[in-house]
């Protein structure tokens, strides 16, 4: 058995690769991706790798554009197993045009290698983004109403791949997950950057402290991936993947003080003092990724419910902080990267 990981070289693929070799030695993995394992991403500034100094990662790394149709040189057969990861996803970043361009054109190239090959399980990740900016709670029963580029793009992907196990529901395998905000070793993202702004002291509560941020440990992320490959036989399954309850930003941010060590003091600051502040900052070239857009966005609840995950079976390794430890562990206990 194989495992195709499109998007193999990022930060939940990379995670993914090293839960397979530690369980499944045996199983060849195929990354493909347009990013060799080790190169630092042009995207990002300050870009820290998921892997360790001097680790490698152990798959078979396949140049692959998967805007393009998808024709490989290895072996494939239908008791593989695709996981699809391969996303524009970065927002705001991006121009509107690239969220479709690889979201959605990716889905439909990496459904088609599957319909060729016969292969019967696709894991995708998804986003919460289809779920739309608001505050009130979302279960996987909730209706979708994306209002970003990402968050359109994220739904059209969920659909094409829906479409792919409908053609054979009865054989066919697909698991979409909508993970919260991931954080771990290597994520270059939101909990690290809210680390270092603690930190250096250049972090305020955005105008409230009891904004939700719904998020998830990318090592219980890709455990809870391959533990649904296992207890899933057939059809379509949905998964939200967060920690229940989830989290307010003062809990994440008092949590994070308490595992590093930090005793920082986090005021909370006025939004009519903050917005035009980010204002100032983002036209100064935003440092520390300060400007409205992601002002504004820190400001509104990511409210998921992830009842469904804690009633699936699966049982939790870590808890937030012992998450949190773990990555601060990772990091030879110097800092959050």
């Amino acid at each position: 058995m194989n495992y195709f990981i499109t998007g193999g070289t990022g930060f939940i693929g990379t995670h993914l690769t090293k839960l397979i070799n530690e369980l499944h030695p045996e199983a060849k993995v195929y990354n493909l991706d347009i990013v060799k394992p080790g190169t630092p991403l042009p995207t990002v500034k300050d870009y820290k790798s998921p892997l360790k100094d001097g680790e490698t990662l152990k798959s078979e790394f396949i140049y692959c554009d998967v805007r393009k149709p998808i024709e490989l040189n290895v072996p494939a057969s239908s008791e593989d197993i695709i996981f699809n990861f391969a996303a524009v996803h970065r927002t705001p970043g991006h121009p509107d045009h690239e969220y479709f361009e690889t979201n959605i054109r990716g889905a439909e190239n990496v459904c088609a290698f599957a319909e060729k090959h016969g292969i019967k399980k696709i894991v995708f990740t998804s986003s919460i983004a289809p779920y739309g900016a608001a505050e009130e709670l979302k279960k996987e029963t909730t209706l979708p109403t994306p209002n970003t580029p990402y968050g359109i793009s994220k739904l059209v992907a969920e659909k094409i791949h829906t479409i792919w196990q409908a053609k054979n529901e009865k054989e066919r395998q697909l698991t979409i997950v909508r993970p919260g905000v991931v954080f771990g070793k290597g994520e270059n993202g939101n909990f690290t950057r809210l680390y270092w702004a603690i930190k250096g002291h250049k972090f305020a509560y955005p105008g409230r402290k009891d904004t939700i941020k719904a998020c998830i440990y990318v090592k219980e992320l890709v455990r809870f991936m391959l533990y649904r490959l296992e207890h899933h036989e057939e059809g379509v399954e949905l998964y939200n993947c967060c920690f229940e309850p989830a989290y307010t930003i003062q809990h994440i941010v008092e949590a994070m003080k308490k595992v590093t060590g930090l005793n920082s003091t986090v005021f909370d600051i006025p939004n009519w003092v903050i917005m035009p502040a980010a204002t100032i900052i983002g036209a100064m070239g935003a440092p520390m990724g300060i400007c409205p857009a992601r002002v504004k966005k820190l400001q509104i609840s990511t409210n998921i419910c992830g009842e469904k995950l804690k009633n699936s079976g699966y049982q939790f390794r870590w808890t937030f902080e012992e998450a949190l430890n773990d990555w601060f562990e990772e990091n030879d206990r110097k800092w959050l990267k």
